[in-house]
C-alpha cells in the first residue's frame, strides 16, 4: 500500500514456520506456539496473538468465509501477510489449552502475567528488534488489552479491535439478564482445555452447592435444560465454567477481575473499535476502551457483518499501524482523524471524526405515544397506556415507529429508552430491539438494549444522558401495578434512513423471533419470565416515556406525522 507521501513495509521474504515452539514465562510454565518468520537474516519486530483455539485452525489453508459458529475461532490473522512484510507472527496457546502447560484460568490469574512475560522473552531473541506490538480481535483482542494495563516495556502498541472488557455487561447478563448460550457454544471451541473449578475452591464444597441450588430454584434458569444439567453435574467435563456466572447472579468483587479496562495506565499506543453487529458481546467493551484509554488511539466501527474466518480483514490498516509504530516508518495512520465510522443503510459510506460519542451528535427524544407512534410531538391530553402480556404461553410485545423520514437522517451512537412502566408481577424483563422499517413495511434488527426491572437502580455518577449505568449488586422487587422509571441502555447503532424509511422499536419480555444469522445468535439466548404477567407502559405528560435519538445529520425540521403527504 503507497500514496505520493508514504508507503506501507515492502513485500519481499519467504516466511519460515516453525511449529510448538515453547516459550516459557517466569513461574517455570512452558507454553506452546506457532512461530512465523522472515525467511532472511537480520531482527525484526514481533506480532503477537494470544488464544485458548487450536492453532493449527489459525493457519489453515481454506477460502474465508463469513462469520459463523463453527469457524468463529479463526481470528490470528495471516502470517504470510505480515512476514512476507518483514515482521514475526507468533501465536500462543494459553496456558492450560492446547500443548501449553497449567491450567486454564480465562483471562485472570496467571494468563496476562503470561502474556507479560512472553512478549518480554520474545523481545530478546536474536531474530527480533525488540519490538512488540499485538493483532486479533475477540479473545486476542482481550487478551492485548489486558496486557497492555501492565505496560510491558517491549510492548509497543496493539491492534485491539473486537474484545469486551466487562464479562459480567458485555457477555454473562445483558443489563441484569442472564445471557446463556453464548458460553455454552464457545467452550467446546477451547482447544485440550485443561483446569481447576477456581469457583468451588473460592467458595468451598459448601457454599459453592448452596448457591448451585439456589440458581436450581429460580425458575427462569430452570426452564433452560442445558443449565439444568450443568448445575446438576458441575464437576463433568467442562460444565464448571456454564455454572460459574450462575452462582454469581450480581455484579461485585468476583467480575471486578475482568475488567479490562477498570485498572491500570492504559498508555501504549492502541487502535481499537469493533463493527455495529457484535452488540451482544464486543461493541459496549470496545467503546468503552475508546473512552478510558489515555494514549494514542484510533477507533474504527465497520459494518454489522464482523469479519470473515480466517480472519484477514484489517490486515493493510494494521500494517501501517504496525509500520508506524513498530519500525518508526512513518505512513500517515496518525494524521488522519482518530474516529471512523460505517454508516449502514446507506451507500456504504464512512464519517470521520475526532471524538466518540461523534461531536455533532444531536441527541433527540423520540417521545413513544398511543396507537405505537414514536415521534417528538409532545404528549396529547390524556393519551391511553400501552399493554401487553409476558408468560410462558403468550409472549406479547409492544411496538412504536416514527413517521416515514422526508429528510436523509443519519443516527449514530448510544442511545437510551427511558419507559415509565407496572406489571402486574415482583419483577419485569425488558428486551427492547431497534429496528428499521423499508418503505414496504419489512423490518430488519438493527441492535437491542435489555434491562432487569429489579436492576433498575443507577448510578448517577457513573451514566450520562444517553448512557445509563446500573450497578447490578442487587435486586430490589417491584410493587405489582406501582409505575417505575427503567433506563435502558440501547446498544450503539449507525445508520442512513433514506426518505420513506422508519425507525422503530418494539418492547418484549423475551428475546423475540429466532435469529437470522449468527451475530443476532449472539445478541439472543436470554432467560424469560415463567410467571404470567401484563405489563403496561405509560406515555403521557406525567410519564414521558421516550427514546433518546442520537441524530448526527438530517431531520432539521423533524419527522412528519403525515409522512409529508400533503392534503386536499
Amino acid at each position: 500500500m503507497l500514496t505520493q507521501k508514504w508507503q506501507t513495509s515492502e513485500r519481499k521474504y519467504r516466511v519460515r514456520e516453525q511449529r510448538d515452539f515453547t516459550i516459557p514465562v517466569s513461574d517455570g510454565t512452558k507454553l506452546n506456539s506457532f512461530i512465523y518468520r522472515p525467511d532472511a537474516e537480520g531482527k525484526f519486530p514481533v506480532i503477537l496473538g494470544v488464544c485458548a483455539y487450536s492453532l493449527e485452525d489459525q493457519v489453515a489453508p481454506v477460502m474465508p468465509v463469513g462469520t459463523g459458529g463453527i469457524r468463529g475461532h479463526m481470528e490470528a490473522g495471516d502470517p504470510n501477510f505480515y512476514v512476507s512484510r518483514g515482521y514475526v507472527h507468533v501465536i500462543l496457546n494459553v496456558r492450560g489449552t492446547g500443548n501449553s502447560e497449567g491450567f486454564y484460568d480465562f483471562l485472570v490469574g496467571r494468563e496476562t502475567q503470561d502474556t507479560y512475560d512472553a512478549i518480554e522473552w520474545l523481545a530478546k531473541q536474536s531474530w527480533c528488534n525488540g519490538n512488540v506490538g499485538m493483532f486479533g480481535p475477540s479473545y486476542f483482542a482481550m487478551s492485548q488489552k489486558r496486557v497492555a494495563a501492565m505496560n510491558p516495556p517491549s510492548l509497543k502498541c496493539i491492534f485491539a479491535m473486537y474484545g469486551f472488557t466487562d464479562v459480567y455487561r458485555d457477555l454473562d447478563y445483558h443489563g441484569g439478564i442472564l445471557h446463556h448460550n453464548f458460553r455454552t457454544r464457545w467452550i467446546p471451541k477451547l482447544v485440550n482445555l485443561r483446569f481447576k473449578n477456581r469457583i468451588k475452591e473460592k467458595l468451598g464444597e459448601e457454599e459453592y452447592r448452596r448457591r448451585i441450588h439456589a440458581a436450581l430454584q429460580d425458575p427462569e434458569v430452570a426452564a433452560i435444560p442445558a443449565l439444568v444439567d450443568a448445575l446438576r453435574e458441575p464437576d463433568r467435563g467442562r460444565n464448571a465454567w456454564i455454572v460459574e456466572p450462575l452462582v454469581f447472579p450480581f455484579d461485585g468483587e468476583f467480575w471486578q477481575e475482568w475488567r479490562a479496562v477498570g485498572e491500570g495506565e492504559l498508555k501504549i499506543p492502541a487502535y481499537l473499535g469493533s463493527c455495529w453487529g457484535v452488540y451482544g458481546i464486543h461493541l459496549a467493551g470496545d467503546t468503552r476502551s475508546w473512552e478510558a484509554w489515555q494514549g494514542p488511539k484510533k477507533f474504527t466501527v465497520g459494518p454489522p457483518i464482523y469479519l470473515d474466518r480466517p480472519v484477514y480483514q484489517y490486515h493493510y490498516e494494521s500494517l501501517r499501524w504496525f509500520d508506524h509504530w513498530l519500525k518508526g516508518n512513518d505512513t500517515g495512520i496518525m494524521d488522519e482523524p482518530q474516529v471512523q465510522v460505517f454508516l449502514d443503510g446507506g451507500d456504504g459510506e464512512w464519517v470521520e471524526a475526532d471524538g466518540w460519542p461523534l461531536p455533532q451528535t444531536r441527541w433527540t427524544p423520540f417521545y413513544l405515544h398511543e396507537n405505537g407512534l414514536l415521534s417528538e410531538h409532545e404528549f396529547w391530553p390524556n393519551e391511553s397506556k400501552t399493554v401487553y402480556v409476558d408468560s410462558a404461553y403468550e409472549r406479547g410485545s409492544a411496538r412504536f415507529q416514527t413517521p416515514p423520514m422526508v429528510e436523509t437522517t443519519d443516527i449514530c451512537g448510544p442511545m437510551v429508552l427511558t419507559l415509565h412502566g407496572a406489571t402486574t408481577d415482583t419483577e419485569v424483563l425488558w428486551f427492547v430491539q431497534l429496528l428499521e422499517i423499508d418503505p414496504i413495511g419489512k423490518e430488519r434488527l438493527l441492535t437491542r438494549g435489555w434491562l432487569r426491572g429489579t436492576q433498575r437502580r443507577m448510578d448517577a455518577a457513573r451514566s450520562r444522558p444517553w448512557q445509563p449505568y446500573h450497578p447490578h449488586d442487587r435486586r430490589e422487587p417491584l410493587e405489582p401495578n406501582q409505575i417505575y422509571e427503567f433506563n435502558i441502555e440501547i446498544r450503539p447503532y449507525g445508520i442512513r434512513l433514506r426518505p420513506g424509511y422508519r425507525l422503530a422499536i418494539r418492547i418484549a419480555g423475551h428475546d423475540g423471533d429466532p435469529p437470522t444469522h449468527h451475530l443476532h445468535g449472539i445478541g439472543s439466548g436470554h432467560v424469560a419470565r415463567q410467571s404470567s404477567s401484563r405489563i403496561t407502559i405509560h406515555h403521557d405528560t406525567d410519564h414521558p416515556s421516550h427514546l433518546l435519538v442520537p441524530i448526527i445529520r438530517g431531520n432539521r425540521i423533524g419527522t412528519f406525522i403525515s409522512g409529508g403527504v400533503i392534503t386536499t
